[in-house]
């Protein structure tokens, strides 16, 4: 019984510690996670590719920014057609191989990335990317 009320006590003394831990980690995570943004593309990106024959390949894309401050969406926002653009184009340049391989697309996807966030900088003085994410990706 006595070990029973020590237990007793013991568990009432930590539970108000544990929760307020609790609640710092869960603080913590939202700072970081509301730091954050994301911007789609909208509509999708349906653009043809080089093929080795006479027809033409096509490709539709579904991009989402991700943004380091999600106050920059605004500033995203307004510089889209130039975004869409330059992506656009980069496709358009891609080779069939290049489009229907795993590697092939994770390299287009981080050329897209790197020409975004440069095209960024020049026009507003800063990245403001922290990643590109292409959230579907057909191709025929």
């Amino acid at each position: 019984m006595r070990i029973a009320n020590y237990l007793l006590v013991m568990l009432l003394a930590l539970t108000p510690w544990a929760m307020a831990e609790e609640g710092t980690e869960q603080g913590a995570q939202s700072a970081i996670t509301d730091r954050y943004g994301y911007y789609g593309l909208e509509p999708e990106i349906v653009t043809n590719y080089v093929t080795d024959t006479s027809r033409l390949g096509y490709i539709r894309v579904s991009i989402e920014l991700m943004l380091e401050d999600a106050n920059n969406i605004a500033i995203v926002e307004h510089h889209a057609p130039l975004i869409r653009s330059t992506i656009i184009e980069i496709l358009g340049e891609q080779e069939k191989e290049k489009i229907q391989s795993l590697t092939g697309r994770e390299e287009i996807r981080r050329y897209c990335f790197e020409t975004v966030n440069q095209l960024l900088e020049q026009e507003v003085g800063q990245p403001l990317l922290v990643n590109l994410l292409f959230t579907k990706f057909l191709y025929q």
